[in-house]
């Protein structure tokens, strides 16, 4: 397989280009630490980012900085942590969950879009993109949105490279909002509720008025394992659910106490303070109790978006029907399913599962066999999947850019 390497923006133009010359499609990787989710794409020639890793700005007053697609999402993070500052959508490290390198770049953080679990407060990945310089399937760079978050000229395009994996264009250099990191955190910890019971409390959690930041449970039987930040926190033989509260010091205390009285009747809530918090966070937004080295690392993993009113029914007859392990995360409306392994790693299951909740699956972990069998995205009803491919055709007409890599072949 050819490795395309570049210098800059306009090797990747003219990399893009040739490529469209030739009708060689390629595929896009920075350094490749999700190339295991999504279809098994077949291409000659890769198109390798990775040179280009640079901040080109960074304006902490402004919560503003801009940097190129290659660019090592972990160094980014460190520099923002230096200036207490971070992404407040808390993006996914998948690293964990697929067995691989923790190498994600920015563009593949964009391009995967997974966000973790202050995505119900703050928005996932597209709401904090501004703007992006990019190449387009006709060869062409291109400009969308800005550098300032109020910016209203004309359409919203970057928008839709968030989650597109790398399919509509090839990003070189994007701009992201930034959020102050909050001074302290305090998690509850509630102990043996059931599934639909942790459900009910995380509801209330989130209409209380005390700004819940993050709420999540996990069942006993998925705590079976190794996972960083969460031993201690519950055990094989005890379910918890975790609601998160952020802010000043003196203002965080205060609401989890409070928040501990008004969720008295599911039960007394042990407080978590600051870093043994973040860690329980860290390792739910990771999901490291599936990860590939535990347990049930080679069971397939699915991640299942829904109305969180549904999830605890949803995980818990989706669990008794499977024999799998579920976890709960944004209140119940983002569900990570472990299965136990089957030739269509349970895809008809799930889907039907997932359809009758109101939600959509996607499968995160899966030998290449099985994602060759199965749909990996969930098929989309007509209306949205003729809305896509108008989409595609406006940017890569030629299908040059990961082809394959959304849609199964002859499905």
């Amino acid at each position: 397989m050819d490795t395309l390497k570049i210098r800059d923006a306009k090797d990747v133009e003219d990399a893009v280009r040739a490529a469209i010359a030739g009708e060689q499609p390629l595929e896009i990787i920075g350094h490749g630490s999700k190339r295991l989710i999504g279809q098994a794409m077949a291409t000659n020639a890769v198109l390798d980012l990775s040179p280009l890793n640079a901040v080109t700005s960074y304006e902490p007053n402004e919560l503003i900085i801009t940097i190129q697609a290659g660019a090592p999402l972990s160094d980014v993070m460190s520099l923002l942590d230096s200036k207490s500052q971070q992404f407040a959508f808390e993006p996914v490290n998948t690293a964990f969950l697929l067995g691989t390198p923790e190498r994600g770049t920015i563009g593949g953080m964009i391009g995967a879009g997974l966000a973790g679990p202050r995505r119900i407060k703050a928005g996932g990945v597209r709401d904090h993109l501004l703007g992006a310089h990019a190449v387009s399937g006709f060869g062409d760079s291109f400009k969308t949105g800005g550098k300032v978050v109020k910016n209203v000229t004309g359409y919203d395009l970057c928008k839709l490279l968030a989650g597109s994996w790398g399919t509509l264009a090839v990003m070189t250099e994007v701009t992201l909002k930034v959020m102050p990191r909050p001074e302290a955190e305090r998690t509850l910890v509630l102990r043996a509720l059931d599934d639909l019971g942790a459900n009910r409390a995380m509801t209330t959690a989130l209409g209380s008025p005390f700004d819940v930041s993050a709420a999540a449970h996990l069942p006993a039987s998925a705590l079976r394992g190794e996972a960083p930040g969460l031993n201690g926190v519950g055990s094989p033989k005890e379910a918890v659910t975790l609601l998160r509260l952020e802010g000043i010091l003196v203002s965080a205390s205060h609401r989890a106490r409070s928040l501990a009285d008004a969720l008295k009747p599911f039960g007394t809530a042990q407080i978590l303070e600051d870093e043994a918090s973040a860690e329980v966070w860290n390792s739910i937004r990771d999901v490291r109790p599936f990860a590939a080295n535990g347990p049930l690392g080679v069971w397939p993993v699915w991640r299942i978006v829904c109305p969180p009113a549904s999830g605890g029914a949803l995980g818990q007859a989706l669990a008794r029907e499977t024999g799998g392990e579920v976890i709960y995360d944004w209140g119940g409306g983002l569900i990570w399913a472990a299965l136990p392994p089957k030739p269509d790693a349970q895809a008809a299951v799930v889907r039907r599962r997932a359809e009758a909740g109101g939600g959509h699956a996607t499968l995160i972990r899966g030998s290449e066999q099985v994602r060759r069998a199965i749909d990996v995205f969930h098929p989309q009803p007509s209306g949205l999947a003729s809305l896509s491919e108008r989409i595609r055709n406006s940017f890569d007409p030629k299908r040059i850019f990961n082809r394959g890599r959304l849609t199964r072949e002859g499905a």
